[in-house]
């Protein structure tokens, strides 16, 4: 074996896990050069340098996102690493790069394939240890109780999981574990090693407190004890490969939430509400209190936006209309999307299917889609535009003797 092959898996190893950036040139693969005169990577790279990705407006090939070349004969195949698993611009970007390498002296037919690999995100505390295996954390809270927030964390991990991303759940509202509830699953985890694996359910990795306790029995913890244990479920989980890690938080502002920012660099913060003032006032706060320990806000998802009847389509605005996206556009944070009040909501809460996994054609299940879409793209943006890690080179060992 190629004594070398340790230490690119090492490489390899650190770049999924951690973020860092390994310097790596694009494969090129020459089973035949072109008609007309030999065609390298760099002619092909600089035909279609001018090709952006839509979400991030940059190059495909400043972003790296072209790791394979292959020339065969007058056919070309280029291979692209898009940054997440929902792609809404894939087609745009296929057009473009047959249209841009279709210009190429001798170059009659373009294939372009795709591949995923959803970056680690730049942001968040940078002097916290990542968690291990887990490439993106997404916290989603609320500044009070009851607008849906473990509903939205739930549904957001299930449509990220059917979009093609491996996704886990962790449920960090301890006072108030729902998630065993909304995602269907009971059982007592395992421990494997010295770690505590994690449930699975409809597609998503999934643990909770709830998992540990009787179901009728409540948690009296201060905050030192609750902040413990959100650090053993941080560090003591196997949540193993991950592209996202979504964190469903108690409402408020309190040592959960504190814990996690202080303990590792979380990817940003989604901040669920309701139209009504009362919500949108707290969810304010929960706005700022993110600000100011420097995670970033992806943005704020509206949920219960209204109500549609079943008999006439009439769309009536129980909680009000609007507050979600107005809020969004004051504080500067982007409006990810609603959600409207679906009855089958509540029901796939109470029997552990939730309705992206149940109805996975209806209309609130694709805003939850869109939400998850706009979700990872936002993320995709934060990897992409990040500054880079320290490079690492490989340089040859010198003889000593």
């Amino acid at each position: 074996m190629d004594p070398s092959w340790g230490i690119v898996r090492y490489l390899k190893e650190k770049e999924e896990r951690f973020g860092l950036h390994v310097e790596k040139e694009p494969i090129v693969t020459i089973t035949q050069p072109p008609i007309g005169g030999e065609l390298t990577k760099e002619r092909v790279l600089e035909a279609v340098a001018s090709v952006q990705e839509p979400a991030v407006g940059r190059s495909l090939v400043e972003l790296r996102m072209i790791p394979a070349v292959e020339i065969d004969g007058n056919r070309l195949v280029l291979t692209v690493e898009l940054l997440s698993p929902i792609a809404p611009y894939r087609d745009t970007i296929e057009q473009e790069l047959k249209t841009a390498a279709g210009a190429i002296p001798g170059i009659e037919t373009v294939d372009v394939t795709f591949l995923t690999r959803v970056r680690a995100s730049g942001s968040g505390k940078a002097d916290a240890d990542p968690i291990a295996g887990v490439r993106n954390t997404i916290a989603v809270a609320s500044g009070k109780g009851g607008v849906g927030k473990s509903t939205v964390a739930a549904n957001l991990a299930v449509a990220l999981s059917k979009a093609g991303a491996k996704v886990g759940l962790l449920d960090a509202d301890v006072y108030g574990p729902s998630i065993p509830l909304m995602m269907g699953q009971g059982a007592k985890p395992l421990v494997r090693g010295g770690k505590i694996v994690p449930l699975e359910a409809h597609g998503v990795k999934v643990m909770s407190i709830g998992f540990l306790l009787d179901p009728d029995k409540a948690l009296i913890w201060r905050g030192p004890l609750v902040a413990q244990l959100i650090t053993q479920f941080l560090n003591d989980v196997l949540w193993e490969d991950l592209d996202y890690l979504v964190i469903d938080l108690p409402p408020g502002t309190g040592d959960v939430q504190l814990t996690l920012t202080q303990k590792i660099p979380l990817s940003g913060a989604v901040i669920v509400t309701t139209p009504q003032e009362v919500a949108l006032a707290d969810a304010v706060k929960g706005l700022k209190m993110f600000q100011e320990v420097k995670t970033p806000v992806i943005g704020i998802i509206e949920n219960m936006s209204g109500f549609a009847c079943p008999c006439c389509g009439t769309v009536t605005p129980i909680f009000g209309e609007g507050g979600g996206k107005r809020t969004a556009a004051a504080h500067g944070v982007p409006f990810l999307g609603d959600v409207p009040i679906d009855p089958r909501i509540r029901e796939g809460g109470d029997t552990g299917s939730p309705i992206v996994a149940a109805f996975p054609d209806s209309a609130t299940a694709k805003a939850f889609a869109h939400l998850a879409e706009a979700v990872a793209v936002q993320l995709a943006r934060d990897a992409a535009t990040k500054p880079r890690k320290p490079m690492i080179k490989l340089m040859q060992a010198r003889p000593t003797g």
